[in-house]
């Protein structure tokens, strides 16, 4: 539980980054941007999956780049469910979406599961024993 919301923080601040960096996007505090990320959550948990899958030609031709399409759109919606939002365009979407996916991606690579800083996954930490053995 303490990884989804360290997770959380961390798309909270990728929108505050995301509006202090892009001129078409705005957030009216930390209450607003952490909302937008509960919102931004759930709509990447339920409906990015479908719209990948549905926009995968598309997705393949472009070498995944559609996908930040896809996480604008996203973006764009979010801000038009919280008021404090406010996403200029789709071109501020864009543009958004690749800060907010670029520092989630950052962070999340050092994070694991259960929300603390260490290895990152998928590293085996392996022992040389007395009898010669690796474990």
């Amino acid at each position: 539980m303490k990884g989804i919301f360290v997770r959380w923080l961390i798309l909270t601040a990728a929108i505050l980054t995301a509006a202090y960096l892009i001129e078409g996007i705005r957030v009216s505090g930390f209450w607003s941007a952490f909302f937008a990320a509960a919102i931004l959550g759930m709509l990447n948990a339920f409906l990015r999956p479908f719209l990948l899958i549905l926009t995968l030609p598309i997705n393949i031709l472009t070498l995944g780049l559609f996908t930040f399409v896809i996480n604008a759109l996203l973006l764009m919606m979010a801000s038009g469910v919280i008021s404090g939002v406010h996403v200029a365009g789709f071109r501020a979407a864009l543009f958004g979406s690749f800060v907010i996916s670029i520092i989630n991606w950052l962070t999340n690579s050092f994070i694991n599961e259960q929300g603390h800083v260490g290895r990152p996954r998928g590293v085996i930490d392996l022992e040389k024993r007395d009898n010669g053995h690796w474990e």
